[in-house]
């Protein structure tokens, strides 16, 4: 190779890297990648904003559909709970449990938890209904109940009387797994009592539960609680002191006595195989079971449902009859829980609940 040949050679290898390093860049940056990765490339991505669009109608249709449907789903609820309170005039729905002559009922009403207001109340309300139903012959209370409040235990035992006397159809008490206390003050109300063999019952007496705050306000929290009052027993008593004898005295003889001869007084009613002086015997608080309460005639019966059914059907002088049990028909304000009553939100009711004592029929198995 020749000089000049060489030399030609190197100019162009030195016009070669000066384009490289003075077009290069910019032909890189000003040439569009779709350009320089074909037409394909260029096609998917004019075609890629066309698909972010579609994605975003999609998820609109989604949206839109499920915001139909929930709002259909509220007016269908809606109507069901309008329906429940004015179209049948029926709170309650009917569930069979036993097939019969649809002409002749047993009518099934539960007595369940803890007796409060809420519970009598709506007691109240189902053997109202069972008194409207013609085809009710009879009644049966299945009870499942420690006990309860005396004022609300009263009321279900007044209203199982009531029943009885102004439609002369009888009401048969079926106590299941726990019955006391409240629970069987409430069944001596009722023609005959018929007990599960493994049911606790009996716990005749009064429990009246009462909380002292004073070490903890004073020695734990630094607070000296102040009452001011117009008479001596007028906070009696008090949360806020310890009780005294005289405080004891004085609760057992206007609450616990009362309460307590008022539920002796109905047992010896109720149960016409027992005399007084027996009734006292065994209104000491303690438990039976159902053998047990059988031999000391607290119940009529040891046995199941069928034997309640068959109870009912004989003191109302029928063969054979459809036995059903009530039920509250669906609403919107259960799903929601507006019928709840038992809130726990810390305000001055729940305090003064917690603070006031209460006296019960009550059998409390934590003692």
């Amino acid at each position: 190779m020749s000089f000049d040949e060489m030399g030609s050679e190197e100019s162009g290898m030195q016009e070669h890297s000066e384009d490289e390093r003075v077009y290069a860049p910019d032909e890189v940056f000003e040439v569009p990648a779709a350009a320089e990765a074909g037409p394909a490339m260029a096609v998917a991505i004019e075609d890629a904003p066309k698909k972010r669009g579609g994605w975003r109608i999609f998820v609109g249709i989604v949206l839109g559909l499920s915001v139909l449907m929930n709002l259909m789903l509220l007016i269908a609820i809606a109507a069901m709970s309008m329906f429940s309170f004015g179209g049948s005039g029926k709170e309650f729905d009917e569930n069979t449990i036993a097939k019969g002559k649809s002409g002749n009922k047993i009518a099934v009403i539960k007595i369940e938890g803890i007796i409060n207001s809420v519970v009598s109340d709506e007691f109240r309300k189902q053997i109202k209904r069972a008194k409207e139903d013609r085809s009710v012959k009879a009644v049966i209370v299945r009870t499942v109940t420690p006990g309860g409040g005396v004022a609300a235990s009263d009321q279900i035992h007044h209203e199982i009387s009531k029943f009885r006397k102004e439609t002369g159809k009888p009401v048969v008490a079926f106590m299941q797994t726990v019955a006391a206390s409240g629970g069987y003050y409430t069944s001596v109300a009722c023609d005959r009592i018929v007990a599960e063999p493994t049911v606790i019952t009996g716990s005749i007496g009064v429990l009246m539960n009462h909380l002292v705050f004073k070490e903890l306000l004073e020695e734990k929290l630094g607070i000296n609680p102040v009452t001011i009052k117009s008479g001596q027993k007028k906070d009696w008593p008090s949360p806020f002191s310890e009780m005294t004898d005289e405080q004891r005295l004085y609760l057992e003889e206007r609450l616990i006595g009362p309460a307590y001869s008022r539920f002796v007084k109905l047992v010896d009613e109720g149960r016409s195989g027992l005399n007084m002086e027996q009734v006292l015997a065994l209104a000491d608080g303690g438990i039976y079971g159902g053998p047990e309460a059988l031999e000391n005639g607290l119940v009529d019966e040891v046995g199941y449902i069928e034997t309640a059914i068959e109870a009912a059907k004989k003191l109302a002088g029928i063969k054979s009859a459809k036995v059903v049990e009530y039920t509250r028909q669906f609403t919107i304000s259960s799903i929601f829980g507006v019928e709840s009553k038992a809130s726990w939100k810390l305000d001055r009711d729940l305090l003064h609940k917690l603070m006031t004592p209460e006296v019960l029929y009550l059998w409390d198995g934590r003692n």
